[in-house]
């Protein structure tokens, strides 16, 4: 099969690294995988993407998302392949628009529970229409499945509706042994000496919480603990800023982008994702992949992996996430059996398995449309 990934960019997030981890799996699988990204910036993954499949071509339409001249762009392209996968939303509706101009099998992968476009009632119709254009529409977790019908309303959730037999669950998955086995970052493990290092993985952007874990510092011994945040986007500043306020600056590292993400948490004590919301967030998984405690906010998208596994702590609540990670320093046997219980649930998320069952998805699709 020609298959091809639509995505907005390779920066960093889920959506991103979830095509990352896919194409040289389904291209072992004897498939043509090529991506195509709206914006076409050069990235850390732009470039693992490269390294890691010889041969492989990624279309760049341009420096922005939303131009409608993508949508001729996309035509072309398109017409080379048998099956378009679409991720984020400017590409799930520039794709549906190009396709009434190609014959081509699609599907899209929903990657959260909400996004500011639902709060847009206007939009509903728009989206209702580019859904229908979708053989399949496949969501990263039962939860984000569940809150793409109760958005999308009856016409998802009855039973008779034509629509209703497109829209199915693939759990996101990670290497899960790539990260279990990978070297602790010796230059951190120098750095942090004797104190325990949080770490949290994710992006500095509106559904991300770091605030929270930052406040969560300022209630625990200095000498004890520092925090290490990964990632960059719009609020790092504010949370700088905020580290600042609360006297906390001295012991939070801001690690920036990292290709090493494996290595990181490998050398940290114990993971945390503070958030308001998420789809299956990677970080997570990735974060009980490496053998340590995890601890999330209890909300969509977090909750259903790390409930009686890992730790769920009150969205927002700085004291009682601070309890937590005390009660793990305080106690070796706690800490052992959290880690050991995260560790197994990770590798229910593993990336080969996600492969197979979007290859099945694929090949469904690609027999449908030959019939069609």
């Amino acid at each position: 099969m020609k298959i091809l990934q639509v995505i907005t960019s390779l920066c960093t997030g889920g959506a991103e690294t979830l095509v990352v981890n896919l194409v040289p799996r389904l291209r072992a699988m004897g498939n043509d995988v090529d991506v195509c990204v709206f914006n076409g910036v050069e990235t850390p993954l732009m470039a693992r993407l490269r390294k890691e499949n010889p041969g492989i071509r990624i279309w760049k339409l341009g420096h922005g998302y939303y131009s409608p001249l993508y949508i001729l762009k996309l035509v072309r392209i398109m017409r080379r392949y048998d099956i378009v996968h679409t991720h984020n939303s400017s590409p799930q509706l520039f794709v549906a628009a190009a396709s009434l101009l190609c014959s081509v099998g699609l599907c899209t992968t929903e990657h959260n529970t909400s996004n500011r476009k639902r709060r847009w009632k206007w939009y509903a119709p728009i989206e209702s229409w580019m859904y229908s254009q979708y053989s399949y529409i496949i969501c990263i977790s039962k939860i984000a499945e569940d809150k793409l019908r109760e958005y999308m309303g009856g016409k998802w959730m009855d039973g008779q509706s034509p629509y209703y037999h497109r829209i199915s669950t693939i759990n996101n998955g990670v290497d899960v042994g790539k990260i279990y086995n990978a070297q602790p970052d010796a230059e951190l493990l120098r750095k942090k000496g004797h104190r325990s290092a949080i770490v949290m993985v994710a992006g500095f952007r509106e559904q991300k919480d770091q605030d929270t874990l930052v406040r969560a510092m300022a209630l625990l011994d200095s000498q004890q603990y520092e925090l290490w945040l990964v990632g960059v986007g719009t609020r790092q500043q504010e949370v700088e800023a905020l580290a600042r306020q609360t006297g906390v600056s001295d012991r939070v590292r801001f690690l920036g982008l990292r290709m090493d993400v494996p290595n990181v948490l490998r050398a940290g004590d114990i993971i945390v994702m503070s958030s308001h919301w998420e789809g299956l967030s990677l970080s997570n998984i990735e974060g009980m992949a490496a053998g340590k405690p995890f601890i999330a906010s209890d909300v969509n998208g977090l909750r259903e992996v790390t409930k009686d596994y890992g730790l769920l702590f009150p969205e927002g609540d700085a004291g009682t996430l601070a309890k937590e990670i005390q009660q793990l320093s305080d106690d070796p046997a706690y800490y052992q059996s959290v880690a050991d219980r995260c560790y197994q649930r990770a590798r229910e998320y593993d990336i080969k398995e996600t492969a197979e069952k979007y290859y099945k998805t694929y090949t469904k699709l690609m027999n449908r449309h030959l019939k069609s």
